[in-house]
């Protein structure tokens, strides 16, 4: 990569690069783009695609009741309430 194409990656990044880091930028990218040379080099031919790197599906329990909701003693230090419901000041008139 010529140091142009480094300017013109940070004008559109809009960052502010002065030469020493500009000079690393083109270094870190140098590097990036050979390991993905090295990447793209690996014959994969007879590898199966995957979706996920790990074979394991979504972990699921069963739905069960694991604690009772006390509205009662939850709404013991409300304000105000009525028929189990929480009244709060009216907002939009």
């Amino acid at each position: 990569m010529a140091d142009i194409d480094i300017a013109h990656l940070s004008r559109l990044a809009q960052l502010a690069l002065d030469d020493d880091e500009r000079a690393r930028v083109l270094q870190d990218l140098e590097r990036i783009i050979v390991m993905v040379d090295q990447m793209q080099g690996i014959d994969t031919g007879g590898v199966a695609p995957l979706a996920h790197p790990l074979d394991a599906g979504a972990t699921l329990r069963p739905d069960q009741v694991t604690e009772e909701i006390d509205r009662e003693l939850y709404q013991a230090g409300a304000p105000a309430t009525e028929r189990g419901f929480y009244l709060v000041p009216r907002v939009v008139d």
